[in-house]
């Protein structure tokens, strides 16, 4: 048997400070999170609610589907940063991990556009729309060409493919002692053959599912922000609709925190080594695995206790009509809208921390398996690319920011 250690290249000095590379990593990470969630698990719930969501839910997939395409960009583009520093911190685990499932990594390019063009055809399918809401609008929607539905499901498909694409590649890249065997099996004259997945790795489906009840859980949140802040169009059932928003973002998060809960108990005590789940719940991990096990659990309170009116919350207790006209008070409007953004940053800390647990276990593994530590490698910084990253990169939330805050005074949108 070939000793994994021999399939790892000897490390050049970093020309960054590896707190550097380690921060922006995992923020790049959780900023690309938000919008991959949305396309991984946000385009199958949009699709079901076109088919079985009633008025309110074909109002929601009209406008996430017509919004897709902007999240689909941002998204990608965010992207870049996570596997920028992937390929700077860990290109001689990196490389020889998607070496030997070449043809499969390639295929994300080749899925990828495809799934754009299916997500485009479905947004300009719904161009003749107004907001694919209600009345004859949602009619027309819900009994949408068949080529659109298509398209969409096509695109969903493709995408989940993607999401089980990525999953192999960044699970192999900390799991070296997978590799000889991958090699052995994939291999012609013993040239690999790029023909491996890592579907044989015990911990590899948990980590899949596990991001996808995180997905289902952003999911949710999104309805709430598009509903508080991006449909304003001041149409005589906003608040019925706002209502429903309230009551399906409940029980599609509370849903998605179950299915991650699981998924998440399967990963860590069903795969895990007795060596990892050691470090990991001995300090200085203790309190980042304890923070990342119970995360979902703030906006999942914040979710169940937002959205105001009479009836509405479970957890609040009723307020007496007329409370909001009082000299003094916040509208139920205003009050929903700052309750959003807090359950939305709630829910990107949830991302962020996951983010950080799962780059701690990265580091875990790589040190345990093949005695590669991280923070032990040599640095040689280069300052003149760190500084023209962090300007681009600082001009780029910028004017995604300044998006953003164009789309939510819109009240044409």
């Amino acid at each position: 048997m070939i000793d994994p250690k021999m399939l790892v290249d000897a490390q050049s000095a970093m020309p960054a400070p590896v707190w550097f590379v380690q921060f922006f990593k995992t923020l790049g990470f959780t900023l690309h999170s938000v919008p991959m969630n949305l396309w991984y698990a946000g385009l199958l719930v949009a699709l079901l609610l076109h088919w079985f969501g009633g008025e309110h839910g074909r109002r929601f997939a009209g406008r996430f589907m017509k919004q897709m395409p902007v999240i689909i960009a941002v998204g990608v583009n965010l992207g870049i940063v996570p596997l920028l520093f992937i390929q700077l911190a860990y290109y001689k685990f990196f490389y020889p991990a998607t070496i030997l499932m070449a043809w499969f990594w390639i295929a994300i390019i080749v899925l990828l556009i495809p799934a754009y063009y299916g997500v485009y055809a479905y947004a300009w399918g719904l161009r003749n729309t107004t907001d694919a809401d209600a009345g004859p609008t949602a009619s027309r929607f819900r009994n949408g060409a068949a080529w659109r539905t298509a398209a969409g499901w096509i695109a969903a498909l493709l995408f989940v493919c993607i999401g089980f694409l990525f999953a192999n590649g960044l699970s192999l890249l900390d799991h070296v002692d997978r590799w000889p065997e991958l090699l052995a099996a994939h291999n012609v004259g013993g040239a690999a053959t790029g023909t491996a997945l890592n579907v044989g790795d015990p911990t590899f489906f948990p980590r899949w599912l596990l991001m996808f009840g995180l997905a289902l859980c952003t999911t949710a949140v999104w309805v709430l922000v598009d509903a508080e802040w991006f449909d304003r169009a001041g149409k005589v059932d906003n608040e019925n609709y706002r209502r429903w928003a309230w009551r399906f973002a409940r029980g599609l998060y509370t849903f998605g925190m179950v299915w991650a809960a699981g998924a998440g108990a399967w990963y860590v005590f069903g795969t895990w080594t007795e060596e990892l789940r050691t470090a990991m719940f001995e300090q200085p991990y203790f309190l980042l695995t304890a923070a990342t096990a119970v995360a979902t659990g703030l906006p999942w309170l914040l979710v169940m206790a937002g959205g105001g009116g009479k009836g509405d919350s479970p957890l609040l207790p009723e307020r007496p009509e007329g409370c909001c006209a009082q000299k003094g008070t916040v509208p139920f409007s205003a009050s929903r809208r700052l309750a959003v953004a807090a359950i939305a940053t709630a829910q990107f800390g949830v991302l962020g921390v996951n983010a950080v647990s799962r780059q701690a276990v990265q580091n875990m593994n790589l040190k345990l398996i093949s005695s590669h530590d991280v923070f032990a490698q040599a640095t040689a910084v280069e300052w003149s690319p760190m500084v023209m990253f962090l300007v681009t990169f600082v001009l780029a939330l910028g004017v995604i920011g300044w998006m953003i805050v164009q789309v939510a005074k819109s009240r044409t949108q």
